[in-house]
């Protein structure tokens, strides 16, 4: 009668842990949905890529309530590139940040006249850097340079008259079909034929001929000046115990589908099979385990003492 009180609890102790087992699912899924397990998500303070597009830091600077969890460190596509995160730096912004920072600025100008130009430039401005630095910077004379900013063609109309008195009639011919006038080739448009009352030997009457000429000529200008110029000065910040973190993303360019199709592949084509891997991250599951290997080791034992 005791024995089968002992199987009885050992059967009830591996159904209590059976109910474990199936419960912890649910468990984990509850866990997992829970806003109020989800990090708020960061957003960068400043961002920075490389010239030649294969890194991009961002930079995040928390406050003492943040949770870096919620920096993302997924993968992402920019500009052609693929950029997955290599690495997450740490850094302890002092109380007062500064440095010196120099700016160059560059404004459109209609003349390259130095006064008119330097009425275009303030002595101090007040500048923001990228990673949230301020100042007010100065101007720095010995940088200033005007530069053409392109050019322009311009077409002018050219006109000309020619008289040609005391024609016998009304004959073109000796009429020039061309004419220069002040370097310029000009082309006959048209002839004015005059009767000016006078008589030839002939008899025959007189013309006299007002021939038209016209042209064009091209000629370019100066559309406009590109004035640049820097300002230097300290920037600087007061940081409210912040703490930086940077997210180092490495990129590398995308290949465009006709060149995936040329690379060659490392993987079987009958290879299609995916592998799916569970990782329990909670001690509840190790908990449950032992839990069913004491129950199984209790009844064995329970078995040898009836024998």
């Amino acid at each position: 009668m005791k024995h089968k009180s002992a199987s009885n609890r050992i059967v009830s102790l591996m159904a209590f842990a059976l109910l474990l087992t199936t419960m912890a699912p649910a468990a984990f899924a509850a866990k997992a949905d829970d806003p109020s397990q989800t990090p708020t998500a960061c957003y960068p303070t400043a961002v920075t890529r490389s010239d030649d597009g294969t890194e991009i830091r961002k930079m995040y600077d928390l406050g003492p309530t943040d949770d870096p969890a919620g920096i993302p460190r997924s993968d992402f596509d920019q500009d052609g590139y693929h950029y997955e995160l290599t690495d997450l730096l740490k850094q302890e912004l002092p109380e007062h940040e500064s440095r010196q920072h120099t700016e160059t600025v560059s404004i459109a100008s209609k003349s390259k006249d130095m006064a008119a130009v330097l009425s275009l430039l303030p002595q101090e401005r007040e500048f923001i850097t990228e990673d949230g630095l301020s100042g007010v910077l100065s101007l720095r004379l010995d940088t200033v340079k005007v530069t053409v900013a392109g050019y322009g063609n311009s077409t002018k109309e050219l006109t000309a008259s020619r008289t040609y008195p005391g024609l016998n009639s009304q004959d073109t011919s000796p009429i020039p079909k061309g004419i220069e006038d002040n370097g310029h080739t000009l082309s006959l448009l048209e002839i004015d034929w005059q009767r000016n009352g006078e008589v030839g030997e002939d008899g025959s009457e007189r013309y006299t001929a007002v021939a038209s000429y016209t042209g064009s000529t091209t000629s370019s200008y100066i559309k406009g000046y590109t004035v640049t110029a820097d300002y230097t000065g300290t920037v600087s910040r007061i940081n409210l115990n912040k703490t930086r973190y940077v997210a180092i993303f490495e990129g590398k360019a995308i290949q465009n589908k006709e060149e995936e199709s040329l690379a060659p592949s490392n993987v079987a084509d009958d290879d299609t099979t995916p592998t799916v891997t569970f990782r329990p991250n909670t001690p509840l599951v190790a908990g449950i385990s032992v839990l069913v290997g004491i129950c199984l080791v209790a009844l064995l034992i329970v078995k040898r003492r009836k024998r």
